[in-house]
């Protein structure tokens, strides 16, 4: 079988359906990699600040690593930004998206938000409400999208900052997308772990 047998959706069959749901798996299985060579199109986004797009978004997981971070949030931290290639006006929602079935629902919604909390930087300079993230009071994880953009996003245009190599990031990227899609352990919705892990950064300050 080279391809279905039907022109409109509503004639396929099972085997049709059973065929593509097999190409769809094998294709989805490469999501990781396709994830990592769009990072490097960042170096040719967006210019004007003193870093590169790629090296803000390095920048970002280098800082949540060191912190001692879990995987979650270091590849939510390196991906924040991957909307800006295709979805500039929307770039954190598209990023959520790319991020929610791999990821805690925590991390996922920190990404979608944060294009809003980081108003509060800079708002008052462009027209736009630096307290727009007021709306998000309520929400179980509004602290957790604060500190992530104070310490990992907002920090992270710094040329002389020595950031990790995408290199060092690819099997964290390719260990989140190997997960099952949805998976209710993977989501964990309304779970909250911390940012920031005093012993793991330690160890980890050791080894770069």
């Amino acid at each position: 079988m080279d391809h279905v047998s039907f022109t409109q959706m509503k004639d396929g069959t099972k085997e049709d359906y059973d065929f593509l749901t097999e190409h769809e798996v094998a294709y989805a299985s490469g999501t990781a990699d396709r994830l990592l060579s769009a990072l490097v199109t960042l170096d040719e986004g967006l210019s004007g600040y003193q870093v590169t797009r790629l090296g803000h978004s390095l920048q970002s997981a280098t800082r949540a690593w060191r912190d001692g971070a879990d995987i979650d949030w270091v590849v939510s931290a390196l991906l924040h930004d991957i909307g800006d290639i295709y979805a500039p006006y929307n770039h954190d929602e598209y990023a959520a998206a790319v991020l929610r079935p791999f990821v805690r629902a925590q991390c996922a919604w920190t990404v979608e938000k944060h294009g809003d909390f980081q108003l509060v930087y800079y708002g008052a300079h462009v027209g736009a409400n630096p307290d727009k993230r007021d709306a998000y009071r309520d929400c179980p994880y509004f602290d957790d999208c604060a500190v992530f953009c104070e310490r990992w996003d907002q920090a992270s245009f710094d040329p002389d900052y020595d950031s990790l190599p995408l290199a060092f990031f690819a099997p964290m990227v390719r260990t989140v997308f190997a997960r099952t899609a949805h998976a209710p352990d993977v989501v964990r919705a309304g779970v909250r772990l911390p940012l920031q892990d005093a012993e793991t950064a330690r160890q980890r300050g050791q080894m770069t």
